[in-house]
């Protein structure tokens, strides 16, 4: 996995907190995820095709998406609602489209993200490449962005 692939997708979610959010987040040191279908509560999953093929995964335990959820809506989440599942997609929408405009030299085309939930969940990882996980921080709470990438 290269990083011109990556990075576009990481510096993406700072900008989202910052600019969106108006919240202070830094990336930790990446680490290889050694349980890839173990991911929190819920997760956004950005697809890739073409010069390279897989999928860009921010994923928040549920207190931390309803958190963000309510600084993105203006209002407070006591339950993961539709409406805090909709703003998840529209905050990882915001990153795939900031992505996408670093990635214009590259045949790369991002597919439109979906939030899935639960646990039980499972990401279709492209088979034989490793998933490196970024961790996050933020007041708002901890997150990791997944990436398994195969050129």
């Amino acid at each position: 996995m290269k990083a011109k692939y990556i990075n576009p997708f990481l510096a993406a979610s700072l900008n989202l907190f910052r600019d969106h959010l108006e919240v202070n987040c830094s990336a930790q040191s990446p680490v290889l995820n050694k349980e890839p279908m173990r991911l929190a509560e819920v997760s956004a999953i950005i697809g890739l095709a073409g010069e390279t093929t897989g999928a860009v995964v921010l994923s928040f335990e549920r207190t931390v998406a309803m958190a963000i959820a309510g600084r993105f809506a203006g209002k407070t989440f006591t339950v993961l609602s539709n409406e805090a599942i909709d703003c998840i997609g529209e905050l990882v929408n915001i990153v795939a489209g900031n992505a996408k405009k670093d990635l214009l030299d590259f045949r790369i085309v991002i597919s439109l993200p979906g939030v899935i939930i639960g646990r039980e969940a499972r990401v279709k990882w492209p088979e034989g490449i490793p998933v490196i996980s970024i961790p996050f921080t933020s007041e708002l709470g901890d997150f990791t962005v997944n990436v398994s990438l195969r050129e």
